[in-house]
């Protein structure tokens, strides 16, 4: 299994922040890229376990997917 360190963020939030609203649900630091790691067979797949966690129906972004490399 490879790791990989996605890059994402809300832009549901983030158009309300910039309206200087809140989100009822997610805090405002969504706004901002984050970054989570997880663990996965291939790039897809990777991808495809982060839209079951941060769907694109409720405005999750994915900037980019980096494969950590492994230190053996």
């Amino acid at each position: 299994m490879n790791k990989y360190e996605i890059t994402l963020y809300n832009q549901i939030v983030r158009d309300l922040v910039n309206d200087n609203k809140s989100h009822h649900h997610y805090d405002s630091g969504w706004a901002d890229q984050r970054f989570v790691q997880i663990g996965a067979r291939s790039e897809d797949d990777a991808k495809r376990a982060i839209h079951r966690r941060y769907p694109e129906q409720k405005g999750f972004v994915i900037v980019d997917v980096s494969e950590i490399p492994g230190f053996e």
